[in-house]
C-alpha cells in the first residue's frame, strides 16, 4: 500500500489523528509519530522551527525505510509538510494541508500568542490544561507552549515559506481549510494555493479549527480521492 504520513499541530499529539488514520488504514499504509516534546515523547534542547521538524521528518522516514511519502499536514503540520515539499522535493510524493496558517509578521504572531498563556488556560480553560497535562505527560505542557510560542514569535520575524516560495513547489498539493475555521483566513489560504503551479483547493462546510471537531470520514474521502 502507499505510505501516508500524518502529521499533527502545535501543541497537538499523534493520538488526536487516531480517528482519521483509521479511515484511511484500509487505502493507505499510515505513519505517525510526535514531534520532539509532544505527546510525551522526550524533548530536545534545539528551538522548535519548521526545519528542525522537518529534520525530525526526515530522520523518521529513514528510521522507517521510507524512500518517498505522501503527508497530510494539520495545522502546523501541514506547514512541515509544505516546508519538505520545498526543500526536499524527492521525498515527498503529494502533500495535503488542512487548517494550516501560512501567512506570519510580528503582528500575527502577536495575537497567536497572546493565546497560549498557561496561566490564564488553566483558569478560563481548565478542562483544556488538564487535557494537555494529560497529552503530553510525562513533559511539561507549560514548557511545550513556551516554546511553541517562542516559534511563532520566530515566524512572525521570518516567515520561511514567504508567498515567493510557493510558485517553485512542483509536488501535488492540496489545501484545506474549514469553512468556520478562526485561526486561519480563506485569503491567506487561497493566496498560497493561487501561488502554487499544481494545487486543489477544498473548503470543508461546517468545520471549525481543532482537529478534534473535524469529520474525520468527510476528511478521509477528500485525502482519498486526492491521493489515490
Amino acid at each position: 500500500m502507499q505510505p501516508l504520513l500524518l502529521l499533527h499541530g502545535a501543541i497537538g499529539a499523534s493520538a488526536q489523528l487516531k480517528s482519521l488514520a483509521e479511515q484511511l488504514s484500509s487505502t493507505f499504509k499510515i505513519h505517525t509519530f510526535d514531534f520532539a516534546g509532544h505527546g510525551g515523547k522526550e524533548g530536545t534542547e534545539a528551538p522548535f522551527s519548521m526545519a528542525n521538524f522537518a529534520n525530525e521528518v526526515l530522520a523518521f522516514m529513514e528510521q522507517e525505510k521510507l524512500d518517498k511519502v505522501s503527508i497530510f499536514g494539520y495545522s502546523m503540520g501541514g506547514y512541515v509538510g509544505m516546508y519538505l515539499a520545498k526543500h526536499y522535493p524527492d521525498k515527498v510524493e503529494k502533500v495535503v494541508t488542512l487548517a494550516t496558517k501560512y501567512h506570519w509578521d510580528e503582528t500575527t504572531a502577536a495575537r497567536e500568542v497572546q493565546m497560549l498563556n498557561p496561566e490564564k488556560i488553566e483558569q478560563k480553560v481548565p478542562a483544556f490544561a488538564e487535557a494537555l497535562k494529560n497529552m503530553h505527560a510525562p513533559n511539561d505542557w507549560k514548557q511545550l507552549m513556551k516554546q511553541t510560542a517562542d516559534m511563532m514569535l520566530a515566524l512572525g520575524n521570518d516567515n520561511p515559506l514567504k508567498l515567493t516560495d510557493y510558485v517553485s513547489i512542483s509536488t501535488p498539493a492540496m489545501i484545506l481549510l474549514g469553512d468556520r475555521d478562526k485561526m486561519v483566513t480563506l485569503d491567506e489560504t487561497l493566496a498560497v494555493y493561487k501561488a502554487l503551479p499544481n494545487a486543489q483547493l477544498g473548503v470543508i462546510p461546517n468545520t471549525p479549527h481543532p482537529i478534534e471537531q473535524v469529520d474525520a470520514e468527510l476528511l478521509s474521502v477528500l485525502i482519498k480521492r486526492f491521493l489515490v
